[in-house]
């Protein structure tokens, strides 16, 4: 599976054609074209006919291009029918509850794949958990399906599950959120999100400070549904330049200090042992997948010239 780099993913709806014209311009690693929330009931015929095209409009800056189908039993085979063309990665599943959904949905996806020319196992689902009936599932859903790349809180709809009202410090979901990270790194997969509430796209700040909880909590990218929101999450879930820099030294000390005999050294004042050695593998190679990851978009924005 592909498992690339996703710091930022703008979800847009599909049936807004000037939304999804520009959506490549927006910088985010990734486009959701919205067939769920963003649509009334009204509108859902009309937008699953323009997903097919509405893909490479959204693809032509580079970004993966995913679908948030309806969970509606009615409407979800409809909109993966709509939805799974080559161009396409990824499937949104929301309110998840339980593996055999998953299950379905990857029978569904894998007959289309056959059908329709598309490399087998090439489109990867991304999960959103929206009440404590599925995080109670949590862990089985992970393991339903190896398409599974990413699972995430739906903070509204956990929220009027719960009763409550989102708050800015988005203090109802710290534990949904920590138990979903927790899942995500034992089954390998992707822990996305925000520690707050996604709504307020006009409080960068608060939106900035949400993103950053959701960062130290172990969260590797999140969902934003204003073009001004995705400059804040890929600086939020990039590792700042100063700390890759530090990364670098520590791995040659560390490096060179195994060369005479020890796995202890001091650098600037700090002790580099074994476990921050490989944390700093690990932010260096973040780090080059971010730059390949904006690599891409670049290459992808300069053929349009």
């Amino acid at each position: 599976m592909k498992r690339m780099i996703r710091r930022s993913t703008l979800i847009l709806p599909v049936n807004i054609p000037k939304f999804v014209e520009k959506a490549y311009q927006r910088g985010a690693d990734a486009i959701l074209l919205d067939l769920e929330d963003a649509v009334p009931p009204a509108e859902k015929e009309n937008a699953r006919k323009l997903i097919k095209n509405s893909i490479s409009l959204a693809a032509r800056g580079g970004a993966e291009v995913g679908v948030r189908i309806n969970k509606d039993p009615s409407w979800l085979p409809l909109d993966v029918e709509a939805s799974v063309y080559p161009g396409l990665d990824g499937i949104t599943l929301p309110k998840t509850e339980s593996a055999e959904e998953v299950r379905q949905l990857e029978a569904l996806v894998e007959k289309l794949e056959r059908t329709r020319g598309i490399k087998p196992g090439h489109i990867e689902f991304s999960i959103l958990i929206e009440n404590p009936r599925g995080l109670l599932k949590a862990q089985e859903i992970a393991m339903a399906s190896p398409r599974i790349e990413s699972m995430t809180v739906g903070m509204e709809d956990y929220c009027l599950e719960l009763g409550v009202e989102p708050s800015p410090e988005g203090l109802e979901i710290f534990y949904p959120l920590s138990w979903i990270v927790t899942v995500c790194k034992a089954a390998g997969i992707r822990p996305m999100g925000l520690l707050g509430s996604i709504a307020e796209f006009r409080d960068l700040q608060g939106f900035e400070h949400a993103a950053a909880r959701a960062r130290q909590l172990g969260c590797e990218g999140a969902s934003c549904i204003h073009p001004d929101q995705v400059p804040v999450l890929n600086r939020v879930f990039s590792p700042p330049p100063e700390k890759v820099e530090y990364a670098r030294r520590a791995v040659e000390v560390f490096e060179e200090g195994v060369r005479r005999g020890t796995a202890s050294v001091n650098l600037d004042g700090k002790m580099v042992d074994i476990p921050v050695y490989n944390r700093s593998k690990r932010s260096l190679q973040r780090a080059e997948a971010i730059a390949a990851v904006e690599r891409r978009k670049a290459e992808a924005l300069a053929r349009l010239k």
